[in-house]
Formats: structure tokens, sequence, C-alpha cells
């Protein structure tokens, strides 16, 4: 009968926001199933539908200068400053995540200057490169050659566009040039009288000089050279329903170009260096965008600007790319600040689809920089708010959509995908250094470096986040801020309308070494008035900077940790001292009172009982558990090779687990690591490893007991708590082995040697095995053409895998070493040897860090030990030979029965 399993507490990487694009390029497929944005040196495949990480493409070391996606989605081309042009071929998989295998095609060095542009033609055959030294090439995708050479200015080229326009074949050479384009593009029509026409394939490139050059790609020459830009041409696009090309450059200026007689149409000033410009609407509108970060639509025929006057954004909110396809139900746009802004296409028909085109519909961010905190916010728990190392706070979807609805939740922008920013909370005027939530989740508090602390209302129903009250005395820096906890009672308005109720007070600690007490009002503050708030009190807590608060579970204690080693309990009331916390001996940068209803605890003195337990990590590398009945250590937990700067208390278990469950604290530290430390034991239960940087927040769900990790490498983690799948596959798993020990048991007993040497090494029994490979060896009367004795054995031994050929090595390694098993081993690596080819053994896929080192080292020691044995019996037969000889020579001097010796001859 199986024994119960031991209860192990274990998380596992549930799912992560990381960085998917840190400035460069995107790129989009047609189908909007491939997101391609560039992340350093690499590349990062993204499912825009679920935000799901695809694929992460390794660059060469440099940092990629440029890459594109063909709109079928077929191959992706991605240039590094190291001057090569690597181009992947993508092929969708079966399976159901979604994946897909990406195969390096070829590499190439297309110019002898780094590429810095790149255009791919609607069809998805054509490439064109260009270079800082102004050249032009015309690739062909599939097959790596190119097709063009064009000569620019020498100057850095700085947009590329492919068009098609319709040309009519009239004379015989150009009936001549309609074959020969049809030839090469495949793409001839009929007019309405009969005659051809042909679709002539054409390239347009815009430099840093101004100028705008557009060649024939089938008569191989320049056709018109556009001189009008004084500055860099940022974007060009074109439009077939209106015969117009569109340029934008840095000097403030929009042109429409004629393609038939390539004269400017108009010439707009827009007072913005713009960055993007394209035609939506079937060419009737055209959007651009710029260094204010809005989105500005234009009417194409009259150049006159729809939407709007808007004012200026925040010079990171600047646009600096985009991309438009009417295959494409969107305009996704690129913003300084790397966050990826999706608009819908405005039309001409409805000016107020128009107007709505000013405001992205969704947005996702890049890269999230620093995470310095973070915390589940709503009702539901569904958004984490996060404290980015910026002046606000970003909201961020940790819900997934479900399946069926994916797509059009993308399209609609209804329902966000996981990593999606779903708000911000914009009002400090520099950099947030700390945030809490109440009970409910709709309340935010924050503190920054602008000396501020600010109180937010969160309302998910209606997608508002606002600034309630503004909080402002402080003399420097904000480092802590605390928002009480306690849950109202069920039957009172405040817990069934907490949006209308907000917190009672906030507790606020700076680098002024004072924490300050604020009565929250019942109203919001007006705009105007915001900041004119008064502290309750002020009191001089810390000889130096203060770096966390927090606020006893009934409301009437808080906590202050500061750099200068102590943590002081403070009443809410008065504000005066009842505790403090001597021990650590590095600045304390973390405190957490117990939650409520946590079950007695187990100190060096028996339970521990009254007031509770505070929880402390220090730079000292240590946590602390301390009782708040006498302010005394209780137990100190070591294992952080850095300084703990986050701790946290996992959820109590519920009564009728807690005999099985132990109660659970986290800390995470400067190691980049999370580690679960079981409190009663002061052991770490599981340590947790997925960050590469220092990590400096911590939140836990309140329900799911998943574990939330904010990194300096601009990662969140979300440990999900698996111990009881845990519980239940080791359970599951030594049933299986019990079974299967069984089993073997009864091959064994009946002779079934082939089922058992199966079993025996698939459970990884060397006693066992040598066993029954003893008795196959020594077997009275083996088979005829049997390797080792019987057959069935042969075929067991010539069929094993890889990881079975390895491990019976090993154990043919360990007996060989022993004289009283090596002939057993002997034989078996003989019968092994001859059943395989010499190549086989030699490439097998070994598992683990050491991978063939470990096949070589096992190897090694077979042949070393293989020599020794043969060497003995060569020792063993010359001397066998010396007493042969003296047996003979022994038997010549036996006396006769009568007494004397007779000579014999030997």
């Amino acid at each position: 009968m199986a024994t119960k399993q031991p209860l192990t507490t274990t998380f596992d990487v549930g799912k992560v926001i990381a960085p998917i694009f840190t400035g460069g390029s995107i790129a989009i497929d047609n189908n909007v199933s491939i997101l391609a944005t560039t992340l350093g040196e690499n590349v990062v495949l993204t499912d825009p539908a679920t935000g799901r990480n695809i694929t992460k493409i390794e660059g060469d070391g440099e940092l990629v200068s440029t890459m594109t996606i063909t709109p079928s989605g077929t191959h992706l081309i991605v240039c590094s400053r190291s001057l090569s042009m690597k181009i992947y071929s993508l092929r969708k998989s079966s399976a159901e995540n979604n994946s897909v295998d990406v195969t390096l095609v070829r590499t190439l060095k297309p110019h002898a200057t780094p590429v810095v542009v790149l255009a791919v033609d609607r069809t998805s055959t054509l490439l064109a490169t260009g270079g800082t030294d102004g050249a032009i090439k015309v690739w062909d995708v599939s097959g790596g050659f190119v097709t063009h050479t064009f000569r620019g200015p020498n100057v850095l080229a700085s947009a590329l566009r492919f068009f098609e326009v319709a040309g009519r074949a009239t004379d015989e050479g150009g009936k001549k040039e309609g074959k020969r384009s049809k030839k090469s593009t495949d793409a001839t029509d009929t007019d309405e009288t009969g005659g051809g026409t042909t679709i002539n394939f054409r390239l347009a490139a815009g430099f840093q000089d101004g100028n705008v050059r557009v060649w024939d790609l089938h008569r191989r020459n320049c056709i018109a050279n556009l001189d009008s830009h004084v500055s860099d041409v940022q974007a060009i696009d074109f439009s077939p329903t209106q015969q117009a090309l569109v340029s934008v450059s840095r000097d403030k200026t929009i042109i429409w170009w004629d393609t038939r007689s390539w004269k400017v149409r108009k010439l707009v000033p827009c007072f913005e260096m713009l960055e993007t410009v394209g035609f939506v609407d079937d060419g009737h509108l055209t959007y651009t965008g710029g260094e204010k970060g809005c989105l500005r639509v234009w009417d194409t025929e009259s150049g006159r600007e729809v939407t709007a006057e808007q004012d200026a954004k925040h010079e990171s909110e600047a646009i600096v790319g985009s991309i438009f396809r009417p295959e494409i139900p969107f305009i996704i746009c690129t913003q300084m600040d790397h966050t990826l802004a999706l608009y819908h296409p405005p039309s001409k028909a409805n000016l107020a689809v128009a107007e709505a085109a000013q405001h992205p519909f969704r947005r996702v961010s890049g890269t999230h920089d620093e995470i310095i905190d973070l915390a589940y916010v709503t009702p539901d728990r569904t958004i984490m708010a996060l404290a980015t190392n910026a002046e606000e706070i970003r909201l961020v979807s940790t819900l997934e959509p479900k399946e069926s609805s994916k797509q059009e939740s993308w399209l609609s922008g209804d329902t966000p995908c996981f990593g999606q920013d779903v708000g911000l909370l914009k009002g400090h005027d520099d950099i947030i250094l700390t945030l809490d939530t109440d009970w409910s989740g709709c309340w935010i508090a924050t503190g920054a470096k602008d000396n501020s602390a600010r109180l937010w209302r969160i309302d998910p129903s209606t997608d508002t986040y606002e600034c309630y009250a503004v909080f402002t005395g402080h003399a420097e820096s904000i480092g802590a801020v605390g928002l009480p906890k306690t849950v109202p009672q069920e039957s009172s308005q405040a817990f069934q309308d907490p949006l209308n109720h907000p917190p009672p007070f906030l507790i606020t600690g700076s680098q002024d070494q004072t924490v300050k007490r604020w009565d929250i009002p019942r109203k919001p503050q007006e705009e105007g008035k915001k900041g004119g708030l008064r502290a309750a009190f002020t009191r001089k807590a810390h000889e130096k900077d203060i770096n966390a608060v927090d606020i006893y579970h009934n409301g009437s204690l808080f906590a202050s940790a500061s750099q200068d080693k102590i943590v002081k309990i403070w009443s809410v009331e008065e504000g005066e001292v009842q505790g403090i916390l001597r021990g650590h001996r590095r600045g304390v940068w973390s405190v957490r009172f117990a939650p409520p209803k946590l079950p007695a605890l187990q100190g060096q003195d028996g339970s521990i009982s009254g007031m509770g337990t505070i929880l402390t990590g220090s730079g000292d590398k240590t946590v602390k558990l301390w009782n708040l009945s006498d302010y005394s250590c209780i137990r100190t937990f070591e294992g952080h090779s850095n300084s703990v700067l986050k701790v946290a208390w996992l959820n109590v278990p519920k009564p009728q687990d807690q005999p099985g469950r132990p109660l659970l604290v986290a800390s995470a530290g400067g190691d980049g690591l999370v580690k679960v430390w079981d409190i009663n034991s002061g052991e770490a239960e599981c340590t947790l490893d997925n960050h590469e940087d220092r990590v400096w927040a911590l939140a836990v769900h309140p329900e799911t007991n998943a574990i939330a990790s904010g990194s300096g490498d601009s990662t969140v983690t979300f440990w999900e708590d698996t111990t009881k799948a845990t519980q239940a596959a080791a359970t599951e798993a030594a049933h299986r082995v019990i079974e299967q020990e069984q089993e073997l048991e009864n091959h064994i007993h009946v002779g079934s040697y082939r089922e058992a040497i199966t079993l025996a090494l698939q459970l990884n029994h060397p006693g066992r095995l040598l066993s029954l490979f003893t008795k196959v060896v020594t077997i009275d009367k083996p088979e005829p053409d049997s390797l080792c004795g019987l057959k069935a054995v042969d075929h067991v031994l010539a069929n094993l895998s890889d990881e079975q050929i390895f491990l019976l090595l090993l154990r043919l390694r360990d007996w060989n070493a022993n004289a009283r098993t090596a002939p057993v081993a002997q034989r078996i690596l003989s019968t092994l040897v001859r059943s395989y080819p010499s190549s086989r053994i030699s490439n097998l896929s070994v598992k683990g860090a050491r991978g063939q080192k470990s096949l070589k080292e096992v190897l090694h020691a077979l042949k070393v030990y293989t020599d020794r044995h043969y060497k003995r019996m060569e020792e063993l037969v010359d001397e066998s030979y010396l007493v042969e000889y003296t047996l003979q020579e022994m038997d010549s001097l036996v006396p006769s029965l009568d007494g004397e010796v007779v000579m014999q001859d030997v």
C-alpha cells in the first residue's frame, strides 16, 4: 500500500509580463497573427490576440538596425549593426498553442554600411534595402539574390515604399514592355476597350537631404526626382485610387504628389516634426503622427485637417512610427516611450469616427522599465498596478480572454488581453516610488519624488481612473505609503459601495525622516484645490530615510521601517510610539503585519498569542519574525545572498486545511530570487528564480495565492501555487512505481527476462538489473547465435533509447570496476557494442548540463578498466604456462612403486 507523500510547497511560473519592444522597428502580417518587435539585439514574435510570446529570435550580438515581416507572414528579415541581413522562414505550427516554427534560410551582407530601412511589396516577393550610404537594393525574398541596384544621393536613406501603377501598352515597344512586365510581375489586366494594361512596380525612396526618388523596376531607371522637402523624409505612402504619393518630413510639412505628372498637388504646413504618414479610407484621408504625440487626420483632396486641434502631449508620447495597410483593421503607432498604440482607421463619410480616431482604443507597453512596486487592484483583482520608474502608474490587465473571443476582443478592444495597458494614472511630476491599496482594490495611494502623495479611485465598470486627493507637506521624497485594509461589515454601505467610501486615513513616510497621518476627505477635491489638505499629525520617526510603512489589520497601529536599522510601531490615533524592533544590522526595506485569523505560531518558548506578529526584511540579507506582545524576535530566516527588499504574507490556509498546510511568507531579494518560507520551521520551502535583476516588488493574490514579483529587469512573473497538483502527481507517481515494482517481481519469478530487464532499466534498479544479467550470462543452455545467451535479451539491448543506453553504460562502468562483476559487464558491453554502430553511441543525446562531456567520461572509464582486465587476463595466461611447466616437471620426479626414481622424457 502506498504511503502518503510528504507535503511540499511548490510554485511554478504561470504567466510573465516581459519586455517585447525597446525601440526601433515593428512589423505585423496581414492576418494580424504575428507581431514582430525589436528587443535590443533580439526580435520577439507575439500573438496579438492573446499577448502571449510566440518565440524569441536571438541576435548576433549587435543591435538590430531594422526589421520587417512580409505581409503574407511567411518570412522575417532582420538587419543588424554587424552589416548582416538574416532571412527567416516562418511556418505556423498545427498545434493548438498557435506556435510558429522559425528557420534561418540565409545570411547575407547586403551593403557595406548598416541597413536602416526596409520595405516589402504587397506580393511578399520583393524586398528593398536602404543603407546609410544612399544605396538602394531590391532582393528576391525567396531566392536571396539582388534584382535591382539603385544609387541615390550619398546620404542616409530614411524611407522606402513599393507601389504599383497601371500603364497602357500603346505602341509596339510598349507591348513588348507590357509582355516583359507581365512575365516579371504576373499582374496584367484588360481595360474596357479590350486593350491590355500592365501593372508596373515602382519603388519610392526618401533621403536625409529631403529628396524623394522614384524608380521603375521594369525599366530600371529613375523616373522622378522630387525635391521640395528641406529636411529628412521620414515616411512615404501611395494611394492607387487617388494616384497620389504623400511624403512627410521633419521640415514640418506634408506634400501630396501627383504620380502622373510628378507635380505637387498640396503642400501643407503642420507645425510639428512628422515621423509617419499613411492613406486611409481608400485614400480619401491621410493620417500623420509626430512630435506632438497626436494622430492627426487630413482630407487628401483639400489638404484640410479633419480632426480638431489637440494639445501637445508629453515628449515621451511622441509618435515615431506607424503601420497601416488596407488588410489591417487598425493603425498601430509606436511612441517614444516604447508604447504601441492602436487607433481605429478614420472615415471621411463619418466624421465622428475620424474624431474618435484621435484616441487609441488599445495600448501595449513595449517595456515597463524597472518595476519598483506593484499591487493587485479592482475587486476581482484582474488588473495589476505597476510603478515603473516613471511619473505615472500603469494599470495592466492580468486577464486572458476566452478562446472564442480572442480575435474579436483584439480588434474591438472590449476585452483587454493579458499584459495590455488599460489605464495610466497621471498627475505626479516625478518618479513614483511606492504604492498601496485598500481592502477593496478600488483605491490606490502613491508616493513620489515630487514630495507628494496621491489617492486614486479606480472604477473598472466605467474604465475611469481619477485622482481623488493630493497630499503635500513633506520636505523630501515620499518612499512609503499605507492604506488601512480593515474590511467593513458586509451589511454596511462601505462594503457594498467601496467606490463612494474612501479609506479613512493615509500614512506616509518620507526621506525627510518623518511620518504623517492624513485624514481622507469624504468628497473628492476640486482640481484647483488639490494639495490643500493638512496632516492630522507629523512625527519625527527615524534618523534616516523611511523605506516602508504598513497598517495593522484592525487599523489601530502602523509600522515604519527605516535605513536606521530599526522598525517602530505607532498608534494611529495619537501617533505615539508603542514599541521598537531592534536587531537588524542593516537598513530595513520592508515591513508587513500578519493577516487576521492567523493560527498560533510556535516559538522557542511555546505558542505565541496576544496581539500577533510582524515580518521584516533587511539589507542584512535576513527576514525576521517579531512578537508584537513584547517586541522580541521570534525567528530569523537566512538564505538570501543579497538585501531582502520585500516581504509578504501568503494567504492563511482555511481551517479545514490548516493541519496539513504550513504557514508561509515570501521574500524578494537583490539576488533576483523569491523565497517562500515556513514560519514555524524557519526553513525555505522553495526558491523561485525567473529574474535577472533585483526583485523590488511582491504581491499575493487574495484568492489563488499566486505570487506576483516585479524586478529591475522589466518583467513581472506570476507564480502559480502548484502544491496540490504536485502532491497529487507525487502520489500518483508513487502508486505507479509500486505497481511497476510488483510487475518486475512477477516477471523475475516467471523468468520473463525481456520484460524484467526493460522494467529494471525504466525503474533504475541497478542491483536487480545486475542479477538479471548474471542469470542470462550464466544460463546453463545458452541459445545458439545469441550474443549474451538469450535472443530475447539481445533484442531488448538492440532497441534502447538514447537515455536507456546512457544509463546502461553508467551501470556497466560501475560493474566493470569490480573484478567479481566484470565478466557480466564485459558480456553485456560486447552485446551492446555489436548491436549499434559506433556513430550511435558516440552521438547519444544526453540530457543535463554536462552533455557529451559525461558520455566521454563514461566511455573513457569503460576503456581504462577493460584494458586493465585484459592485461590481468594476459598475465594469468602467461602464469598458467609456468604452472603447467612446473607440474610437468614435478611429474617427472615422481618415484616408482619399487622406490626407484624413473626418468621420463619431457
